[in-house]
């Protein structure tokens, strides 16, 4: 049912959309022409107000379309982000054998525009020939790279409050994610005492040695980047450090943001302390000639929490079934990374995700893989028609 040509043609002019996080309005109006040229009637298509509610810096909401059924049964949602990272600001999206890249030196955006295409895609296609459909919704959030934060911010009875979810944000499309992690970002903004660096240096409490010490102790303790303690593990980065006035200037104040997960809460309340303590204890270590030391401000904002689905869920065996039904093999498997499904399954929506064929997402490398791609896209259609009965 699905054709190969359209579902190229919406792929290929959905990457070309720009539309980092915060901006992706363009997108919204790309991807509501052609749900409307498929047959989709106007009120069936809204924008929610997610960008008002998380404030500054966000010009328009979750995109929501549903769809009536043909067929009584209980509604499905499928999801898939808008947005795309910075690396992927003006991409040219080219086909190169089987693989689309991205023409010059950006991402492709294949995160998560190649799920957007195959929705579109299946919509079409369900319209077009008239296929059996339970209701359906169509959700496309926003500013899911900087955070997961139009997901978080979804209402349900908007969605029109579905009973199973089947997000689309992942590489080969017989994965099925049944779980992921837990992350919070940190932040430790550091106060020192700012003198001049060549005449009274002694004086000052600089804020970026404080800093420095701070991240050699997480290190040197195994708790940076990827951390295994026995049978606990985790990650942690370092995103931004931002301080200082001029190289003649005891640096007086430095901010250090990051991030830290785990699968596993007991163990992620274990990494954050480690942090603190060490960011605490090299404040107070970094002294001037009087005996002053520096001071930090320590705060922890959860990004997400971790989820695992049970594999017997209506919407893993659903997947499952579609996915061996196309001829492959599914591969239930919990991935080191946070999804918009991490909020949906918190909120109580069952949620698995499955891939559409981009690798190397984040990088220049990236590309979206065409038989991939196409093969996700009869996964969708036959979801659909296993949610139909």
């Amino acid at each position: 049912m699905i054709s190969k040509e359209r579902a190229m043609e919406h792929l290929m002019d959905l990457l070309a959309v720009e539309g980092p996080t915060g901006q992706e309005s363009k997108v919204v109006s790309a991807i509501s022409r052609k749900l409307i040229a498929a047959g989709c009637k106007k009120t069936w298509i809204k924008t929610d107000d997610a960008h008002k509610r998380l404030g500054k810096g966000f010009e328009i909401g979750n995109l929501i379309v549903k769809l009536p059924g043909t067929v009584k049964a209980p509604r499905i949602m499928f999801s898939a982000h808008m947005d795309t990272v910075p690396l992927c600001k003006g991409a040219v999206p080219v086909i190169k054998g089987n693989r689309v890249v991205a023409k010059g030196n950006t991402g492709l955006g294949g995160d998560d525009r190649s799920g957007c295409a195959a929705m579109v895609t299946l919509c079409e296609t369900i319209l077009k020939n008239k296929i059996p459909h339970p209701p359906i919704t169509f959700l496309f959030p926003i500013a899911e790279e900087n955070g997961l934060h139009g997901s978080r911010m979804v209402r349900f009875p908007d969605l029109g409050n579905p009973t199973m979810g089947f997000n689309l944000d992942g590489q080969y499309p017989n994965e099925i994610v049944i779980g992921a992690m837990s992350a919070v970002r940190w932040t430790a903004e550091i106060k020192g005492i700012s003198t001049h660096a060549g005449l009274e240096p002694h004086k000052g409490i600089s804020a970026g040695v404080i800093g420095a010490k701070a991240l050699a102790m997480v290190e040197e303790k195994g708790y940076f980047g990827k951390i295994v303690k026995g049978n606990r593990t985790g990650t942690s980065n370092l995103g931004t450090i931002n301080g200082g006035e001029a190289s003649n200037q005891v640096m007086d104040t430095c901010m250090l943001t990051g991030e830290c997960r785990s699968h596993s809460p007991a163990f992620l309340k274990q990494i954050i302390k480690v942090y603190k303590d060490s960011f605490e204890k090299a404040a107070k270590s970094v002294m001037n000639d009087k005996g002053k030391c520096g001071k930090v401000k320590w705060s922890v904002i959860s990004d997400y929490h971790a989820f695992k689905l049970k594999k017997s869920e209506p919407c893993v065996q659903i997947a499952s079934k579609a996915v061996q039904l196309m001829g492959k093999k599914p591969n239930p498997l919990v991935m080191d990374a946070g999804l918009d499904a991490n909020n949906f399954n918190e909120k109580g929506l069952p949620t698995v995700t499955l891939g559409t064929g981009s690798h190397k997402f984040h990088q220049v490398e990236e590309y979206v893989d065409i038989k991939e791609y196409l093969f996700a896209c009869e996964v969708l259609l036959k979801i659909t028609e296993l949610s139909a009965y």
